[in-house]
């Protein structure tokens, strides 16, 4: 269980216990007060530079002096607390403000005892609207049954200047908020803590006397269950004079709670001498007035002096009891924690809408989730298709530039085919004509060629010489559409000779050879 750090709040005395659960006891591990000074401007600086000038007030000059007065004492007493409970982890700690009046009002309701029900509190909200003039949230309504099975009703109305302190405490360390899990009541949980430590008969009437510095509380139990609670008394150590304010008092509230006799008298706070316990003695003889001890506590961790004066802490360590033992489900508490208090607490501060659209927005991550995801593994697939598809380019490619090699092996092999054709072709027309050529000059003795020229096309010029004239008529018209195309007359050493020039075409021999 975590430590718990209780605040009870008295006018400007605050005192603070620390305590928690060590196996089966409580331990107090520390006990501290302060005079708490409560700003009474929410303003950081104070008004300075007011004139008064005979009956008259002048505001002219009114300026901003750094910090008032009470900002700084305020300051530096939250700054002692915080200084006092850092080394206990105040983040680790629950805080539980202890209240009384006049932050929280009493009302008692005689009205139907139904369960605990909506309905009754409803009922109750609506007594303490009729009689009260006062229209309070369910949210700070709190009740405990009495000892005659009436309910005692306790509300909270406005800000508590307690829990103002532990906000401050928080913002002092650099925290938006320390946990507050529950708001007490300080007479409610000072009664549970003395019934619970004193064996009471169901008859006993009995009176719990807390005294403070300037107030003190008067709650009446009978038997072990709250009978009745008292005005808070405007009397306490620094402002008592005689005893006697007590005992007026007391037979004041007697009345009030319809109590006729006294069988025991606890004495707690600030004041619990010998001289109160004999007072007490004197004025109620046949009760048994006794001391509030705290001897089921662990005080090791307490200093002497502060053991000695325990009894002044008797309600915030009465409050960590009634909030351990609620925890471990030993009794059911009061817990008056306001509402605003609750939302600031919230790590989402939502209405209930916005509650309400929390599934939703679960709903809408893990469906968005989803299709990420589904898209993640249909992007994987389609990446691995897109890289077989790239291997495949890449043998294509490569079968593709080997055909591109044997395409062209056969492109030239048919360029070499046609170049292999044409020149059998020619090789054979040539054979025909140089055949011809050959076969008619072997027969004519007096024929013979110098030259034989070709043109860019198929013509062929035979240039040479012929002893006889006639023969190179026969040698035209042996050739085939051959042209003579000159004969000239030469002298050709001791004979005369005729030199000629036949032109013929080549192609001519092509029909031979088909």
């Amino acid at each position: 269980m975590k430590p718990v750090i209780c605040i009870y709040c008295e006018g400007n005395d605050t005192k603070i216990v620390v305590a928690e659960k060590e196996k089966d006891k409580i331990k107090v591990r520390k006990a501290a007060m302060y005079d708490v000074v409560q700003a009474s401007l929410d303003l950081e600086d104070s008004i300075t530079g007011l004139q008064i000038e005979g009956d008259e007030t002048s505001l002219d000059g009114v300026v901003n002096t750094p910090t008032s007065m009470e900002n700084k004492l305020a300051k530096s007493s939250i700054a002692q607390i915080s200084d006092a409970i850092r080394s206990y982890s105040p983040q680790n700690c629950n805080f539980i403000p202890t209240l009384t009046e006049p932050s929280i009002y009493y009302h008692l309701f005689e009205g139907s005892k139904a369960e605990k029900t909506s309905k009754l509190t409803q009922d109750i909200i609506n007594d303490i609207q009729a009689s009260k003039n006062v229209t309070i949230d369910k949210e700070n309504l709190g009740y405990t049954e009495l000892s005659d099975k009436s309910l005692l009703a306790v509300f909270l109305s406005g800000e508590v200047s307690c829990l103002k302190i532990i906000k401050s405490i928080a913002q002092n360390d650099g925290r938006r908020y320390y946990k507050i899990p529950s708001v007490k009541s300080a007479e409610i949980s000072l009664a549970y803590y003395v019934a619970k430590r004193k064996k009471f008969f169901p008859d006993d009437q009995s009176l719990i006397v807390y005294i403070g510095k300037e107030y003190s509380k008067l709650i009446f139990l009978q038997g072990r269950k709250l009978k009745h609670i008292g005005s808070t008394l405007d009397i306490g150590v620094l402002n008592l004079h005689t005893y006697d304010v007590y005992f007026s008092k007391i037979l004041l509230e007697m009345e009030n709670g319809g109590i006729t006799s006294l069988d025991n008298i606890i004495v707690c706070g600030e004041d619990d001498s010998e001289n109160l316990i004999l007072s007490f003695y004197g004025t109620f003889p046949e009760a048994n007035v006794s001391k509030l001890e705290f001897e089921e506590l662990d005080l090791s961790g307490l200093d002497t002096n502060t053991r000695e004066k325990l009894s002044s802490f008797a309600i915030p360590i009465a409050t960590a009891i009634d909030y351990i033992d609620e925890e471990e489900k030993i009794h059911e508490g009061l817990n008056l924690l306001p509402k605003y208090v609750k939302e600031d607490q919230k790590i989402f501060q939502f209405a209930w809408h916005g509650f309400a659209i929390l599934p939703l927005l679960f709903i809408a991550a893990f469906l968005i989730t989803l299709k990420v995801l589904i898209n993640q593994k249909e992007i994987k697939q389609l990446d691995d298709q897109i890289a077989e598809k790239t291997l495949l380019l890449r043998q294509n490619q490569a079968i593709l530039s080997q055909i591109s090699s044997l395409e062209g092996k056969i492109s030239g092999f048919s360029q070499t085919q046609a170049i292999l054709d044409s020149a059998s072709v020619g090789t054979g027309i040539w054979s025909k004509a140089l055949a011809n050529i050959s076969h008619f000059l072997a027969a004519k003795k007096s024929v013979w060629i110098t030259k034989l020229s070709k043109d860019d096309g198929s013509n062929l010029t035979l240039e040479g010489y012929s002893l006889s004239k006639t023969a190179l008529t026969d040698f035209a018209f042996f050739l085939k559409y051959a042209e003579l195309k000159s004969v000239t007359f030469e002298s050709l050493r001791d004979k005369n000779a005729y030199k000629f020039i036949i032109l013929f075409n080549i192609s001519n021999f092509q029909k031979e050879l088909e």
